[in-house]
């Protein structure tokens, strides 16, 4: 393009140089071939400008803070009730590469919560959950990909039951009383769920996803010794035989003196299907919901695991939202320890909690 351009521009300084040429002497024709030439070498030795292409991008990275404070008191109230403080916080934050056909997605999210209420003088944990996904994949048609998932579920702190103490009639419970009262359902690492799958993902739109992994391993971990009955843990070899070795619980209905029977892990090979779907309305309302299927194919196939989450967000400003969060839950391992149901019972375990409070979103995006 630029020799195309330099020839034009020397053709017509020739016309206009001929031009003159007729009306002029022979000085001034020479004046203008001098300039013409003069004007031709400087053009030709003008160094070409060659525009970088743009440095791809690979990586999509987004943060979203969520912060919401609640607080409810009550002064000659006759319908009665307690007041009572709850701090929530909510972090998703994902982490996208992707070029040519492979891409690799990383999704985090930890919500932790609190709440002090008068009628129990103790911070009570309102919600904790640690989940943390990556996955990797390979396009090998337009909507099929081969992948490879690990996950990881968890909690940062204990969990508790809180049965009311023993006290003397018209007595209230003190906040040390209530602390001796409550019994220890989780922990750190108790239970904590890891999984590795091979398998194939159907993605017919941007919105849904559907993973099947044919080849999933599953490690369940069970840290306290307390805990490991009541989640599943298989015995030790050596303390296989319960007539020799019989649970034993301590007050509280815990099987803390014997829990050194259990062994603190137990893994699983199975086949795990996910299903997420993810799509936004004009960036305001937000929709995720992922299910996620197990079957063990070592013991009870046909009882799945099943963890369920959904998240609605409802973007009301720039800084402030609407947030409504669900969390189902069911493992044929797991018994449920309840007031109902000291030793622990099967059960679906549900979760939900609705908050309203601030947000703020860090992007990084292509």
């Amino acid at each position: 393009m630029r020799r195309i351009i330099e020839y034009s521009i020397s053709v017509v300084a020739a016309l206009f140089v001929s031009f003159v040429a007729l009306a002029q002497d022979d000085n001034t024709k020479k004046d203008a071939q001098a300039a013409a030439a003069e004007a031709a070498k400087l053009l030709a030795d003008t160094p070409e400008v060659v525009v970088a292409p743009p440095k791809p991008v690979y990586w999509t990275d987004v943060l979203t803070t969520t912060l919401n404070f609640a607080q409810t008191s009550f002064t000659s109230w006759a319908a009665g009730g307690n007041n009572n403080y709850t701090l929530n916080s909510i972090i998703r934050g994902d982490a996208n590469w992707a070029k040519d056909k492979k891409y690799w997605n990383n999704h985090l999210e930890f919500d932790y919560g609190f709440m002090y209420s008068k009628d129990k003088p103790i911070l009570q944990k309102t919600v904790d959950r640690t989940y943390f996904t990556s996955g990797w994949g390979y396009k090998v048609k337009d909507k099929l990909n081969y992948t490879v998932t690990f996950t990881f579920l968890n909690q940062a702190t204990n969990g508790w039951l809180y049965p009311t103490p023993a006290v003397k009639e018209d007595e209230e419970p003190s906040a040390k009383q209530w602390r001796d009262a409550r019994v220890l359902k989780s922990g750190f690492l108790s239970p904590a769920v890891v999984t590795l799958g091979l398998g194939i993902a159907w993605v017919p739109n941007k919105w849904l996803t559907v993973n099947f992994a044919p080849l999933t391993g599953s490690t369940t971990i069970v840290g306290n010794e307390k805990l490991r009955k009541n989640y599943g843990m298989a015995r030790k070899s050596k303390y296989e035989d319960t007539s020799e070795f019989p649970d034993e619980k301590d007050a509280d209905g815990v099987y803390f003196v014997t829990g050194n029977y259990y062994k603190p892990a137990t893994f699983a090979l199975g086949a795990q299907l996910t299903t997420n779907v993810k799509f936004n309305i004009n960036n305001k309302f937000n929709v995720n919901s992922n299910l996620v299927l197990f079957s063990n194919y070592l013991k009870n196939p046909k009882n799945f695991r099943v963890n369920w989450d959904n998240t609605i967000q409802w973007q009301l400003s720039k800084l402030f939202s609407l947030t409504f969060i669900t969390n189902l839950i069911y493992d044929d391992n797991v018994r449920v320890v309840e007031e109902n149901f000291p030793n622990g019972h099967r059960t679906v375990q549900l979760k939900e909690f609705t908050q309203f409070g601030f947000t703020y979103s860090f992007t990084n995006k292509k």
